[in-house]
């Protein structure tokens, strides 16, 4: 990911043809699974701060945090993906869904903090 989550980078999400895309930088082999909120990304934009048990091999990292961002925001597993940077800290995650509702839910999470 090299430019910001938005066009105004204040948001770290963008709506997506059948959902949202949210920019997140994740952080392996911690010692929670958890979402900590809004960090600014270098060289401008903002991007989720999640952390995750699990470690960058195989693939295990990202499908924590893809089963970590379902169950943060309450939707059905399969409709989170990785969409970017499977092998990076910086990763683009689809949910799929009501991208409105998705907006005003991560707002409701995120901004209103």
């Amino acid at each position: 990911m090299t430019g910001p989550a938005t066009g105004a980078g204040t948001i770290p999400w963008r709506d997506a043809p059948g959902g949202i895309v949210l920019s997140i930088r994740l952080t392996p082999k911690s010692s929670v699974d958890a979402v900590e909120g809004v960090m600014p990304v270098t060289g401008g934009g903002r991007c989720v701060a999640a952390r995750v048990r699990a470690v960058p091999e195989k693939g295990k990292a990202n499908t924590a945090l893809e089963k970590l961002i379902a169950g943060w925001l309450g939707v059905p597993r399969s409709t989170v993906s990785l969409k970017s940077g499977a092998a990076s800290r910086l990763k683009l995650v689809h949910v799929a869904g009501d991208g409105k509702r998705l907006a005003a839910l991560l707002r409701k999470k995120l901004v209103s903090d």
